[in-house]
């Protein structure tokens, strides 16, 4: 069945819309946040907000640009050269940003 969306709408149809101290009476008031943790987790895997991480180091090796990537000068991703969409002023686009 066609649907005219151009019509008039009924306010019969729509559904009852409840007030937001309603809708919070019947969630039981406040919510509390859940992070949601698999039994393999650690406490060091999981990082709270407001934590002080400020001794804590990183153990990430970087790598650098090799001679088939380059750096998009819009989006700032490592893409490989065949991604190259066009080089302006000596910076290079991607294609997903000139798309």
């Amino acid at each position: 069945m066609a649907t005219d969306y151009d019509a008039p709408r009924n306010k019969d149809e729509d559904h009852e819309t409840e007030s937001l101290q309603a809708l919070q009476v019947q969630r039981g008031g406040a919510q509390t946040a859940h992070i949601d943790v698999e039994d393999s987790d650690t406490a060091e895997g999981t990082d709270l907000p407001g934590a002080d991480l400020s001794n804590e180091e990183l153990i990430i090796q970087v790598i650098p640009a090799q001679d088939d990537e380059f750096t998009c000068a819009s989006c700032f991703l490592v893409r490989h050269r065949s991604q190259v969409a066009r080089e302006k002023n000596g910076l290079s686009y991607c294609k997903d940003c000139e798309g």
